[in-house]
């Protein structure tokens, strides 16, 4: 499956991989402005087995199949995103 990175301009680390490139109609409109300005990274063929740097290629071929869009958080925030999840699940 290709796929379309773009990297936003106002959160360091933070990419979004699309389906279609510069195809942002599926991005629900909050999200799409909290990105900010976004700059086309690479264009990409993913595969199940692709190694990716911090995301599971699996899961985002599957947002890219359902949603159209997936969003990789930087570390330091997808950090904090999931201690405060599972402080909220104790």
């Amino acid at each position: 499956m290709n796929c379309f990175i773009y990297k936003s301009l106002k959160k360091d680390e933070l990419y979004l991989y699309l389906d279609k490139k510069d195809d942002f109609s599926a991005i629900p409109a909050e999200l799409y402005k909290s990105l900010g300005r976004l700059e086309f990274v690479m264009e990409l063929e993913l595969t199940p087995q692709r190694k990716l740097a911090r995301a599971d290629s699996a899961k985002v071929i599957a947002s890219l199949q359902a949603k159209g869009f997936f969003v990789q958080m930087p570390p330091a925030l997808f950090s904090a995103v999931q201690a405060d999840a599972a402080r909220q699940l104790h």
